[in-house]
């Protein structure tokens, strides 16, 4: 499990995951030192708050935006209503390796 762009993801190798917009291009790689937990079979490495020496590797798949999502700012009584769209960027990225 990590952590990166306030929130935390399950992964595993091979695993393509869609995190908060990252800098760097398609192909590059990228590593979270931000591991919260590590689990081998049996043995489950915990962390308080982080696994000392643990690190995820990835490498950047594409970059991209989410589908758009729509909200509302409406005033009774005033004949007011204003409706705006949002489209969160992220980036998609395969995890290549765990270490631990």
């Amino acid at each position: 499990m990590i952590a990166t762009g306030g929130k935390q993801y399950l992964v595993q190798p091979e695993a393509v995951i869609r995190i908060e917009k990252l800098p760097g291009e398609a192909g590059e790689s990228v590593t979270f030192q931000e591991v919260l937990l590590v689990a081998k079979g049996e043995h489950v490495a915990l962390g308080r708050p982080t696994v000392a020496g643990a690190s995820v590797t990835g490498v950047i798949v594409k970059h991209g935006r989410a589908k758009k999502v729509v909200g509302v700012k409406f005033n009774p009584k005033k004949r007011y209503k204003r409706t705006f769209g949002h489209r969160q960027h992220f980036t998609e990225v395969k995890i290549s390796e765990i270490r631990q």
